[in-house]
């Protein structure tokens, strides 16, 4: 929809006809013009020059030099015939040549016709971006020292910019900072001088007048409709109207929490509809204002009314003035979703618990001595913790495996680092902290809600926050999106979208890339955890406060986004700080030294992603991550900045961040001040660990990771890192057992296989599971047991503490106490649960035993060392708690234990295995491998030494039938390629031989 013009377009008198005059009411002012300067003209001659040689001279050389590359008659055949010669090498490039020029000779044109009409947008020439933006930039060198250069169309202000990625020229960005050319910057200064001008004048006749200030003199604007892919924004009102975008502040103020004609209310800076009327300062001015009284011409009846009902909403009306407006009324805010209420219980009874563990420890304050060493700042969050945790146990795993399939005789069937101290701490509060549940549904929701969209070929709504409450997801969209797919529905109004807990728990994995990847948590308010999508935010996010406050803020939202479930590939960029942290993600984090660096690699960035974007034809990366375009992922790019850039560079970096939320970059900044240019939200961490966003109305209880816990996080990723050298972790199990006939223990737990205790009674009544599985983690965990990690363990949705004092004084009083008196269940100098050496479990004794037979006594008597391994085989009778019930245990996702035994059994087999083997006994070595095999499946060295025992039976039948077997259970993978090699060499014509016997 076309624009509406300045009602200051009518005559003062009311007469329509067109004239110009001056707006109602208001007395001129003169408005200073930068005059034309030296450097001006130089580089009007310049372009001149430059477009002289390109357009004329360039083909004139051609014409004398080359002459015309294409043959005078049209005979194919001929020239098919025709020997290449360097000379046809030479045609085809001048004819290139001649095609570049006429392409950009069409762009001198079109962007000269628009310049001199000074009418509508310059039209694309096919494939021209760069030749274009050439043109454009020496016509509008060359029309500057000109009167038309002030209606050049896009403007001087959009050079630079308009041809990249497909994008339309007029496509405007929320948070453009003006300044990209020296030009620019001097007009911006000139314009601001005679408002400035203007207001002191205005200023002078208020006080002059007793400051009345007449409603007839008050300014609107309606905000306008999207045109193609540009949206309007408070920013860019401001840029236009008030010369500074940074102003759009002043109009908020204005407008807040006033009633808009769809009955909304303006809540945010960034957040404004089609259709809304803004007051506007009084020192406003373009041809886009209507003022009151609204006599202009093109306003339709409807709008009048509309602008007379909101102007009576204002402070003006109400006799506050215009200074009220911006310095009362409530606060801009990221609406804080309304919960539902909780059905009341027909008996009175406890609270029910949140879905996080760590929310409910810390409802109930914790005991003396049960609250030691654990960090608050982990324990508060849940989805921080659980990324962590999880990216932890991954590489221990992979540590674990590449030691005991990399064949380092020194490493093999090792024992993960026992963290102490400070790790040991961290360690214990992901475990307690962890909601790994809701980091599972939130990433379940999230894709499902994209998968459902898609089906409905319906694109992503721009999602700027998710809210946790009570276990159910509340995303607050930029604008409303319609009706969303079941089941989510529609929240408190209908820019939100609600899903409960219930019906997230019905969605399954779906194969589709994560939505909104840039999603971090900040902080809680009021027992609400909000996550805010850098990705989309129009412009930057700056956080002042102390640097070390930014520091811990910077550390969270950087080791959040390297390890959370919910995204997929992502790039997180760190500059000038956590250099150290970049082992938590090596993949995923970046680390550059200083702004510079970054503004050379964000600028590539982003000019190659919207390439990538016009190429593919999308708008914005949320529509490349759905429908068949979801191959490509569009994974985002998000820069912390911790240090205060400078002012070049802070505008330098606006400019970056200006079309950032289309292009999936997100950006951080930290500030000193409070005041960075371009910033689209500005944030605040206080001493006291509060976040604090007055324009977004949020006051939040911040998410840290202070330097002390962030230096033992990474002390816990740099042991468990598997490309550790020899000073890494060893194969010595923290704990050794007595395995002689003096080391019988009082208590024996068998836990590889059937859960079964020796040695105590059963316990009487329902509590018997509770007390064999506290057992059990105690068991796993010879180095002691937080009280709190138990209590999590067995109550991941939180438990008060006197339930937990109940527990420990059952088990104690079940487990006993020793000859001695000693109880044996105690706590070590940190107050961590401890077993005494009497209480054994067959996993012990089974690491006791390899160990002995591979590094003590076996070293030196093969005889030793047959009976020990054969020893630890018979000890295997199937996987860890084979049957343990459903629903218990779930703590053992977050244990490598389970890993680990495969890999011991394996080791144990192949040993056992290669000590027969010496001697020739192929049958004991095919016995020990079997046995091995029924916990260890799918280790593919069990497989291959199997396949050497067979061999050396000199059976090739009965290796064929096992060559059979084994693709059998390979399936559509087939088999492992250092397999199908030893295949190759014990049975040349195994696949003959396979295929033979499945045909028979």
């Amino acid at each position: 929809m076309p624009r509406r013009r300045s009602s200051s377009s009518s005559s003062a008198t009311g007469d329509h006809s067109g004239g110009s005059a001056a707006p109602r009411n208001r007395t001129p002012q003169p408005v200073r013009i930068r005059r034309r300067t030296f450097g001006d003209f130089v580089k009007a001659f310049l372009a001149f020059v430059a477009l002289l040689v390109l357009v004329v001279g360039v083909p004139a050389a051609l014409a004398m030099v080359a002459g015309w590359p294409l043959p005078s008659s049209f005979e194919p055949m001929k020239w098919l015939k025709t020997e290449v010669s360097v000379g046809t090498f030479q045609n085809i490039l001048v004819f290139f040549v001649w095609l570049a020029w006429a392409q950009f000779t069409a762009c001198v044109l079109v962007e000269m016709k628009a310049a001199l009409s000074g009418v509508g947008v310059p039209g694309r020439v096919p494939g021209a971006g760069p030749s274009q933006l050439l043109a454009r930039q020496l016509v509008a060198a060359l029309l500057l020292v000109g009167a038309v250069a002030g209606s050049f169309t896009p403007g001087l202000s959009q050079l630079g910019q308009g041809m990249e990625g497909n994008q339309q020229p007029t496509a405007a960005t929320a948070q453009q900072t003006p300044g990209l050319f020296a030009q620019q910057q001097e007009q911006a200064a000139g314009t601001a001088a005679a408002l400035a001008e203007q207001a002191s004048h205005a200023a002078a006749q208020a006080e002059a007048g007793g400051g009345t200030a007449r409603q007839d003199d008050t300014k609107f604007y309606r905000i306008q409709p999207p045109e193609g892919r540009h949206h309007d924004s408070l920013w860019e009102i401001a840029e236009r109207h008030l010369g500074d975008g940074r102003r759009y502040k002043e109009i908020f103020a204005l407008n807040k929490d006033r009633t808009q004609p769809d009955g909304s209310k303006l809540s945010e800076a960034s957040l404004i509809r089609p259709g809304w009327i803004m007051e506007m300062p009084g020192d406003a001015r373009g041809g886009d204002l209507v003022e009151m009284p609204d006599e202009a011409p093109e306003v339709s009846p409807e709008v009048q009314q509309q602008i007379h009902d909101y102007a009576r909403t204002g402070d003006h009306a109400q006799g506050g003035g215009g200074a009220g407006a911006q310095s009362g009324g409530g606060d801009a805010h990221v609406s804080l979703p309304e919960q539902r209420p909780a059905p009341a219980p027909a008996n009175p009874a406890p609270a029910p618990a949140p879905a996080s563990g760590a929310e409910q420890e810390h409802a109930a304050p914790a005991e003396a001595g049960h609250s030691f060493g654990l960090p608050e700042a982990l324990l508060a969050a849940p989805l921080l913790a659980a990324g962590l945790l999880g990216a932890h146990g991954r590489r221990r795993r992979q540590a674990l495996w590449q030691s005991a399939f990399g064949a380092v005789g020194g490493r093999r069937g090792m024992e993960p680092p026992t963290p102490e101290g400070d790790a040991q701490d961290v360690q214990d509060a992901l475990l307690v902290g962890a909601d790994p549940e809701g980091v599972r549904l939130l990433d379940r929701s999230l894709r499902g809600l994209a998968a459902s969209l898609a089906a409905e070929s319906r694109a992503l709504p721009v999602v700027y926050a998710a809210w946790l409450s009570a276990g159910d997801l509340h995303l607050q969209l930029a604008q409303p999106a319609g009706k969303p797919p079941a089941p989510w529905r529609l929240g408190q109004d209908q820019t939100f979208w609600m899903l409960a807990k219930d019906d997230a728990g019905r969605y399954e994995d779906v194969d589709t890339a994560a939505p909104y990847p840039g999603l971090v948590s900040l902080g809680t308010m009021d027992d609400s955890r909000l996550l805010l999508n850098l990705e989309s935010v129009p412009g930057i996010v700056s956080l002042s406060g102390s640097e070390a406050d930014r520091a811990a803020v910077f550390a969270s939202v950087a080791a959040e986004l390297a390890t959370n479930g919910w995204s997929d590939r992502m790039t997180i960029t760190l500059v000038g700080f956590g250099e150290d942290l970049t082992p938590l993600a090596p993949n995923r984090l970046r680390h550059l030294d200083d702004i510079e660096a970054l503004l050379e690699t964000m600028e590539a960035e982003t000019r190659q992603r919207r390439g990538a974007l016009g190429a593919a034809g999308h708008d914005s990366v949320l529509t490349g991550r759905t429908g068949p375009a979801q191959h490509t992922r569009w994974a985002p790019q998000l820069v912390l900045l911790a240090a205060e850039p400078s002012a070049e560079d802070a505008v330098k970096l606006a400019e970056l961040a200006a079309d950032a939320s289309r292009l999936g970059i997100g950006y951080l900044v930290g500030t000193g001040s409070g005041d960075l240019p371009g910033a689209a939200w500005e944030m605040e961490i206080t001493g006291e660990g509060k976040l604090l966003a007055p324009l977004l109305g949020l006051e939040l209880d911040a998410q840290l990771l202070p330097a002390a816990q962030q230096r033992a996080v990474v002390e816990l990723f740099v042991e468990a890192d598997p490309d550790r050298g020899p000073d890494g972790p060893v194969n010595t199990p923290p704990f050794l057992v007595d395995i002689s006939e003096q080391g019988r223990p009082a208590v024996y737990a068998r836990l590889v296989g059937p859960y079964e205790i020796i040695g105590l009674d059963t316990p009487d009544g329902e509590r018997s599971a509770l007390l064999h599985e506290a057992l059990a983690l105690l068991l796993l965990h010879r180095e002691g047991v937080h009280p709190r990690v138990l209590s999590s363990a067995l109550w991941p949705r939180g438990v008060t503490d006197d339930v937990r004092e109940a527990l420990l004084d059952r088990l104690r009083a079940w487990l006993g106490t020793d000859p001695d008196g000693t109880p044996r269940l105690g706590t070590d100098r940190t107050g961590r649960l401890t077993l005494a050496q009497s209480v054994v479990s067959d996993l012990d004794v089974l690491r006791s035993l390899y160990h002995e037979a591979t590094q003590g006594k076996g070293v030196d008597s093969r005889a030793v060392r047959g009976r020990l391994l054969t020893d630890a085989l018979v000890l295997v009778r199937g996987p860890l708690l084979a049957d343990r019930p459903e629903g218990r245990y779930r703590w053992l996702t977050h244990e490598i234990v389970e890993a680990q035994l495969p890999l011991l059994v394996a080791d144990t087999g192949l040993a056992l295995s290669e000590f027969h083997l010496e001697k020739g006994r192929a049958e004991k070595a095919i016995e020990a491998l079997d046995a091995a095999l029924r916990t260890a499946p799918a280790d593919e060295r069990l497989w291959n030494e199997l396949l050497r025992a067979t061999h050396a039976l000199d059976d090739p039948a009965r290796l064929t039938a096992l060559a059979a077997d084994l693709i059998g259970r390979s399936g559509a993978r087939g088999l492992p390629p250092r397999t199908e090699a030893l295949l190759d060499e014990l049975l040349p014509a195994w696949r003959d031989a396979v295929e033979a016997a499945a045909a028979g």
